[in-house]
């Protein structure tokens, strides 16, 4: 594969600052093998570039706009040939969504005489022409676009049809077929289809993945295509996967509310744009999210096959996959709420006293010098004073409460419990929960020494945090902590150490299960997050 790779951009290409560089765009001067393609390319699932493999196309030449492509066209397919166009309501973006488009039935010489009025007019063509009616627009197009424009402007040839496994009948443009070449690098490959693309005036395609593998190959015109991976749905707010459109992108190319879908403020940062001239080809993987501009008269096939792993993947193994893989993305994200991130460090967070109030707030309790609080190290001294006022500051406040607002108890309780369930929103929760921001900077021995050390001197704190004030993702992180601490330490120490921690609680069994509800439902909140941002699917919390 070394050979044939190139590293040169085409103008107009860039690639995001937060897209992996193990995800970008292979690029290659010439085509590999079958089975270089077979063994190294398609198994990536990463898009490739191959320049100029159509350039040797008879279609190259022969269906050229700008050189008399038209009337091959026209002549080639016939003039009592239907096909199945696109007209958008939304100008000259085509989204996904039914209600944007409808598949209209148009005769493919109504098409081509269109889009050679269209050709007329941007070269400037003398009004006499069309007075003549050399390049009138035919009637029944200038119809259907008469409520959106004067021309064929909404108007596209989409995935029309030259082959079809699954219905040969459907091919209305098979003997376009003769113009093309199977590319030697997908010799061997059982096609889904081969379709047909071609556009008058420039357009846009919304932001979608396909089920199959893809290859884009432009032979008239230039295709500049963004490409996102499965990866970065979240920032793309996928449709929901059980509508009509699942496979699109429910933000606008043109308006993007980032009021409505914040995240989709990064999806540049993850994303690359190829520019294919005529005889590029792009290798698009299954699942990657693609944007496609087309500049005026620009003709395209594609070529559609499952992709391997589809077409092993067993059906009465369905439900076990969408399990794994949903077990799978809840590890990951759990992982990246519960990371070491900058705005988590000791000194950073807005909840962290400085250290000379720290020590100061300490001598309040007249620490002596034997006290197990000597031995800490100041970080994690100043992480202890931290918990021991987190715990202080709820406590006045409760009793404040309890004093303005004594009837007010069952109200707050049902808010409590509203608040627990709710579906977390972009924020992390991390940043949400200030014990679980102490606790995670603290290296795991040096939070096993503030555990005991807690025992020792402030016992009901310590009771007092875990039963009442430790959230889901502190549940989470403390437990982490502890298989942290089990790594490091031996059996004996082990077991004195939770005999220890547990002997402050009047009943262990409550402290454990504070600690497994607090853990199952940080998992259901990410959870949540994994169904919101891969599916658009909102969940509510079990009973």
């Amino acid at each position: 594969m070394g050979a044939g790779m190139q590293e040169a951009a085409e103008e107009g290409e860039f690639v995001g600052a937060r897209l992996d560089a193990g995800l970008r765009a292979a690029r290659f001067a010439s085509p590999p093998s079958a089975d270089e393609f077979g063994n190294e390319v398609e198994p990536k699932n990463v898009p490739a570039v191959f320049r100029g493999v159509a350039k040797g196309w008879a279609a190259s030449t022969r269906w050229d706009p700008l050189h008399g492509g038209l009337d091959y066209l026209l002549e080639k397919v016939g003039r009592d040939v239907d096909v199945e166009a696109m007209m958008s309501n939304t100008g000259h973006v085509f989204y996904g969504d039914l209600r944007s488009h409808e598949r209209v039935s148009v005769p493919f010489s109504t098409f081509i005489h269109s889009c050679k009025s269209y050709l007329s007019r941007i070269n400037g063509a003398s009004d006499s022409f069309i007075d003549q009616g050399i390049f009138e627009e035919p009637t029944c197009l200038r119809e259907m676009c008469s409520s959106n424009s004067e021309n064929s402007e909404q108007v596209y040839l989409a995935q029309v049809s030259i082959m079809n496994a699954e219905n040969k009948e459907r091919c209305s443009l098979g003997v376009l077929k003769e113009d093309i070449q199977e590319p030697i690098f997908l010799r061997g490959k059982s096609f889904s289809s081969i379709n047909f693309w071609m556009n008058g005036s420039h357009l846009r395609s919304s932001t979608h993945y396909d089920p199959h593998h893809n290859l884009l190959c432009v032979l008239a015109g230039c295709k500049k295509v963004t490409l996102w991976p499965p990866s970065a749905s979240p920032f793309l707010y996928p449709m929901p996967v059980y509508g009509e459109a699942s496979n699109h992108s429910s933000v606008s190319i043109e308006e993007p509310d980032y009021s409505s879908y914040t995240r989709a403020r990064y999806m540049k940062e993850y994303s690359e744009r190829v520019v294919l001239n005529c005889g590029d080809v792009l290798f698009i993987p299954e699942g990657w999210y693609h944007q496609v501009d087309s500049d005026d008269l620009t003709i395209a096939i594609n070529f559609w096959w499952k992709s391997r792993i589809m077409t092993q993947m067993l059906e009465h193994m369905d439900a076990y996959y969408l399990r794994r893989i949903l077990s799978r993305l809840v590890d990951k994200e759990m992982n990246i709420m519960v990371q070491r991130s900058p705005f988590c460090r000791l000194g950073d967070c807005t909840n962290i006293q400085p250290m000379d109030k720290a020590l100061t707030g300490f001598h309040l309790f007249n620490l002596q010098k034997d006290s197990p609080m000597q031995t800490l190290e100041p970080s994690t001294l100043q992480a202890l004073y931290e918990l021991v006022s987190l715990v202080h500051d709820s406590a006045e406040v409760v009793s404040q409460n309890d004093r303005t607002e004594p009837a007010s108890e069952s109200t707050s309780s049902n808010q409590g419990d509203k608040t627990k369930i709710a579906a977390p929103d972009d924020l992390s929760l991390l940043d949400k929960d200030p014990v679980a921001k102490t606790i995670l900077p603290v290296e795991p021995l040096e939070l096993r020494s503030m555990m005991l050390a807690m025992v020792r001197t402030f016992p009901r704190t310590l009771e007092t945090l875990v039963l009442n004030m430790l959230g889901p993702v502190g549940a989470e992180i403390l437990t982490r902590k502890f298989d942290e601490i089990d790594q490091l330490t031996t059996k004996e120490e082990q077991a004195e150490f939770y005999k220890t921690f547990y002997s402050v609680f009047e009943d262990q069994y409550a402290a454990m299960d504070v600690l497994l509800n607090g853990k199952e439902l940080f998992s259901f909140q990410v959870f949540q997050n994994v169904l919101d941002r891969y599916l658009r699917v909102h969940a509510d919390r079990p009973s």
